[in-house]
């Protein structure tokens, strides 16, 4: 049986008595990070105070942090779907089969800052919308990966090979086994520990990540380029929820999440991806660069893997057609 939010209960209830819905609501937000994570300052508590005030005080949102709505990540999309939450903070990488072309800004080349990436999926936004059974109310990106390790340093191409490499979307698959490792996809709360007993010997992650989950305790190197753009991350409204508000409040909602909303939150990430770094060497790790020549070895694997990758089908489009779009080609 499907369930309904509570606030898309009281619009139906409005709507049958023939109102819209206008009065004071409490819209329930998700997310499965601790409340200190740098994207509730920079995106979700913005959005709430925003929200707030536009909507002169009738509508007001409720952190569920920590997972407190949903303990397993991939899932999140599934609550919204499901009316256990009004708004959810999701990666779409988790179910990339889903979001094929929002996942598109991941690959190499595409952008090189949080900034940049978030600018990439603004300018497809109305393509990418499509992908969702949501009111969709930010999509941005944090910034490009770094490769993170514990058993033993990379700085060469042949450092990978046979190595297994967390990456974030089944997206990233192709192009890091060209590279010769051997990727699989998790959710960001078990890697730490993934990493410290040896399921996995890499991962490959935007460097916010060090410090907002500790990734400096089970590591010893973190080699400071790694081919690959921002992950991708979106705030979902359920959309029973958003069609029961009245046309004010929908006009409120739209206008707390602008593009602003996205590009704050991109800022947020790039100047945490530095910080990120910082913790890492503050607490042993040693920072690293590719040896001489072997990063050119890296792109050129990269770029050959890209060219056929370009040609994949996402939804109606291909690869290389999303990319184009996210670039303003």
């Amino acid at each position: 049986m499907k369930h309904f939010t509570k606030i898309a209960m009281a619009g139906a209830i409005a709507s049958m008595l023939g109102s819209g819905f206008a009065h004071a609501a409490e819209l329930s937000l998700a997310y499965f990070m601790g409340p200190k994570h740098p994207m509730n300052k920079g995106l979700m508590t913005p959005f709430g105070e925003k929200l707030a005030e536009l909507s002169e005080g009738r509508l007001t949102v409720k952190q569920y942090p920590g997972g407190a709505l949903n303990g397993v990540p991939p899932k999140q999309y599934s609550i919204l779907l499901d009316g256990v939450a009004d708004i959810v903070f999701t990666l779409p990488g988790y179910t990339a089969d889903v979001f094929p072309k929002t996942n598109v800004v991941g690959l190499p080349g595409v952008c090189d800052s949080a900034v940049e990436c978030t600018e990439g999926l603004q300018r497809a936004r109305s393509e990418l919308e499509k992908e969702y059974n949501a009111k969709v109310l930010a999509l941005w990106a944090n910034a490009p990966p770094v490769l993170i390790t514990a058993g033993k340093p990379v700085t060469k191409l042949s450092d990978l090979e046979g190595m297994k490499v967390r990456v974030t979307s089944k997206g990233d698959v192709p192009f890091v086994e060209a590279l010769g490792a051997s990727a699989v996809a998790q959710p960001v709360n078990v890697i730490n520990q993934n990493l410290s007993n040896g399921v996995i010997d890499a991962i490959m992650i935007d460097p916010s990540a060090i410090g907002s989950f500790k990734l400096y305790e089970p590591a010893s190197y973190v080699t400071t380029w790694f081919p690959g753009s921002g992950s991708s991350f979106a705030l979902l409204m359920n959309k029973e929820a958003y069609d029961s508000l009245s046309d004010a409040d929908k006009a409120a909602v739209d206008a707390a999440a602008s593009a602003e909303l996205a590009l704050g939150a991109a800022k947020v990430y790039d100047a945490v991806a530095g910080k990120g770094l910082e913790a890492a060497e503050k607490n042993g790790v040693q920072l690293l660069d590719w040896d001489p020549g072997e990063r050119e070895k890296v792109q050129a694997v990269i770029d050959a893997a890209m060219e056929n990758l370009k040609q994949s089908k996402v939804g109606d489009s291909t690869v290389g057609e999303v990319m184009n779009l996210m670039m303003g080609n």
